[in-house]
């Protein structure tokens, strides 16, 4: 069974846009339609770049026209200060990218999930960290002026701790505050066990809180909000299903360099196969979703290296040599 029908009939959700296109372009064979993709390799550091710039890329890929800025990075889930904080500088530089930022800009950082759940919990974490200054413009603006911007950062939980949808929390306090920029940070559920708290992805579309387990929230984007959306996210859990599929799909690489089994996968046997996956993972099927134990530190090592290039790359009084030492 091809894995994106597969993954359709599973009701599995891909949120990066790289593995949406690599999927798609895998079976097809082709490019895809509306769709730029540019790769750049930075030492150990990869980073894919997919831009969809028209109607009939967003129908292939599912998503809204934009641009999705992926980066590689396997050295994050080990404790590598100097890796860390070079990889901090790379992701803000590309954040710069999407965000044109000006001296009087004012941010609004949001850090969506659950900090009751250490998966869910990269948003809150990232928000802890971040230098937040919007206060001291009211009190002290003449120290500040021109080594700071605006930033307000909060994390409003989600609808099962609050009873609130995380977009009325946060249309309400856009109301409020009245961000240039709303920059959001999610966990997010990877397509591929090896993405998981390696992989970090900025998207300039906003973003759907929860989309990857099946949580089907209100949009914040640029049409909910009002302003521009830029969403920032790490995978940290994967889908069982996705597991049970890759396991499958081992199994019948190995048996191809094996006669007496190579005939066993036919499309007339697809089926079956497909009902055995749904049993074995039966009574969650479609949501039960897999994360790492070490998934603590991932969440520690991601929300350090995110809150670092965002006080790099907002503030101006903060430079490569020093930025570290603004985590709060």
């Amino acid at each position: 069974m091809k894995k994106s029908k597969y993954f359709k009939k599973m009701n599995i959700h891909l949120d990066l846009a790289v593995e949406a296109h690599d999927l798609l372009r895998g079976e097809t064979g082709r490019e895809v339609a509306g769709v730029i993709m540019d790769k750049e390799e930075l030492g150990p550091t990869a980073v894919t770049t997919i831009t969809i710039t028209n109607k009939k890329g967003e129908q292939e890929l599912g998503r809204p026209k934009g641009n999705y800025i992926t980066i590689d990075a396997p050295y994050i889930k080990h404790n590598d200060p100097q890796q860390h904080k070079e990889l901090a500088k790379i992701l803000a530089r590309h954040f710069a990218k999407l965000c044109q930022l000006q001296e009087d800009s004012n941010i609004l950082i949001v850090g969506l999930g659950n900090w009751q759940a250490t998966p869910d919990a990269l948003g809150p974490k990232v928000v802890e960290k971040i230098l937040v200054t919007r206060h001291l413009f009211h009190y002290t603006p003449e120290e500040i002026q021109g080594n700071m911007r605006q930033v307000s950062a909060i994390s409003p939980g989600v609808l099962g701790l609050t009873g609130i949808e995380t977009a009325e929390v946060i249309r309400g306090l856009v109301e409020h505050v009245k961000p240039d920029y709303v920059i959001a940070i999610d966990s997010l559920a990877a397509g591929a066990l090896e993405r998981i708290g390696t992989t970090i992805q900025l998207a300039d579309t906003g973003i759907n809180p929860g989309s990857g387990i099946g949580n089907h929230r209100k949009g914040l984007t640029e049409e909910t909000l009002g302003c521009k959306v830029i969403a920032i996210g790490v995978p940290t859990v994967v889908n069982a299903a996705v597991i049970a599929h890759k396991t499958v799909e081992e199994l019948f690489t190995q048996m191809e360099v094996q006669p007496a089994f190579s005939q066993m996968y036919t499309e007339e046997n697809e089926q079956v196969l497909f009902e055995v996956m749904k049993k074995a993972l039966s009574p969650f099927q479609d949501t039960l979703m897999v994360t790492p134990k070490e998934v603590d530190e991932l969440i520690e090592h991601g929300s350090r290296i995110i809150a670092n290039a965002l006080n790099l790359s907002i503030h101006p009084g903060v430079s490569d040599n020093n930025f570290e030492t603004y985590l709060q």
